[in-house]
Formats: C-alpha cells, sequence, structure tokens
C-alpha cells in the first residue's frame, strides 16, 4: 500500500516537471495582419484629430400664419401701408376690409357754421393735421369737425392724447354709436424676427392694434 502511494506521488512530480519545463509553448500566429480586411487602409489617429461632436441643431419655429393690423379708415390705410414698405412684404401683405360698430369719437365741438369749421379745418392743417372731417349732417353735431371714431374709449384717449401733443386744445372724446368702414392689414408667414418688427411699427400709431388673423 505505501509502494501504490509514492508511485502516485512520483507519477505526479514526473507530470508537473514535464508541463512546466517540457511542454511547447503557443506557437505564435506568423501573420496577424494578413488575415485582416484591408490593413492597408488602417490609421491610428489622435484624439486632438477626432471630428467635433456637433450639436443637435433645434427646429426652426413655425412661421405664424398670418397677423393683422388695424383697424384703419379708408382713408387712412394707404398711410398705414406705407409705414411697413421698409419690410419689403411684397404679396405677404393683403387687405382685409369690414365694418365696425364705432363707439367713440374724438371731435372738435360745432363751429356754429360752414366758415367757422372751415377756419378750425385750416387750423388743423397748420399744424399738420390731415385726418379729420366736417361734420355736415342736420343733427346736434353740424360743423363739428370729427377726428376719429373708435371701438373703445382708450382708443379714443390715446387718440386725443396724440393731438395734443401736435397741438391741438380744443377736442375731446365722445360717446358716438355709427357704422364705419374699416381696414385691416394682412401679413402671411410671419416669422419672430418679423413679428417684432411689426410689433415695433404698430406702437407708432396710436389706436391700432396688431393681432392674429381671424
Amino acid at each position: 500500500m505505501r509502494a501504490l502511494f509514492l508511485l502516485l506521488v512520483f507519477a505526479n512530480l514526473a507530470f508537473y516537471a514535464w508541463w512546466r519545463y517540457g511542454a511547447p509553448a503557443d506557437a505564435a500566429d506568423p501573420a496577424p495582419l494578413s488575415r485582416q480586411i484591408e490593413p492597408e487602409k488602417l490609421k491610428v489617429i489622435a484624439p486632438h484629430e477626432l471630428p467635433p461632436v456637433s450639436a443637435a441643431k433645434k427646429p426652426a419655429p413655425a412661421p405664424i400664419a398670418c397677423m393683422e393690423w388695424g383697424s384703419f379708415s379708408v382713408a387712412d390705410a394707404p398711410r398705414a401701408e406705407q409705414a411697413l414698405e421698409p419690410l419689403g412684404l411684397g404679396a405677404r401683405l393683403a387687405q382685409r376690409r369690414g365694418e365696425e360698430i364705432a363707439g367713440w369719437w374724438v371731435f372738435i365741438p360745432p363751429q356754429g357754421s360752414r366758415q367757422g369749421a372751415l377756419k378750425k379745418a385750416a387750423e388743423l392743417k397748420d399744424l399738420g393735421i390731415e385726418e379729420y372731417f366736417i361734420v355736415q349732417e342736420e343733427s346736434e353735431h353740424r360743423w363739428a369737425l370729427s377726428l376719429g371714431v373708435f371701438r373703445s374709449e382708450e382708443a379714443a384717449q390715446a387718440r386725443l392724447a396724440a393731438l395734443r401733443g401736435q397741438g391741438v386744445r380744443t377736442a375731446r372724446v365722445g360717446p358716438r354709436e355709427t357704422v364705419v368702414p374699416k381696414v385691416w392689414l394682412q401679413v402671411k408667414s410671419v416669422d419672430a424676427p418679423l413679428q417684432a418688427r411689426l410689433k415695433e411699427i404698430a406702437r407708432q400709431l396710436e389706436g391700432s392694434e396688431l393681432k392674429d388673423c381671424p
């Protein structure tokens, strides 16, 4: 039994010695590059040569379908269109016409006669004011001078303030319900920069309003 045990020990030692010192090393691949696909096209790239990762582009905001500016009397509409000429709108500019019930007006009280009304009109022209008309109908307002009709008292007060800035001292605001033809200027395909320009122009004309098209 002892002899069998010693025989197994010597056999294990002999196998270890052969494995450690006598077994051939794994053969190295003599030509690893030869089996690669198009090795001549391989190139080592330094970190600074890597292309920059471009930031994802934000989609451009969709243009607003349409905006309109107004409302203007038929006589005032050409002046408003002239204010928009620097924008070069071309076919993007159109008109929408309709009627509005004006509940307020800015006026100079009746002057007593046609001659008195004409004299007051001449004074307005000297101040550079062209937007007015003389009321000639048979009513309590005959020979008054209308300086604009408006849907709201706020808009009428804004017009009055502008007139006072031009030197008109006798004008006042009062209620007067009447149906008047009006013009809205519509601008199509408005993006954010154009919208900003339109708001800037609209602020220069007292009593006007810029809004989305109906």
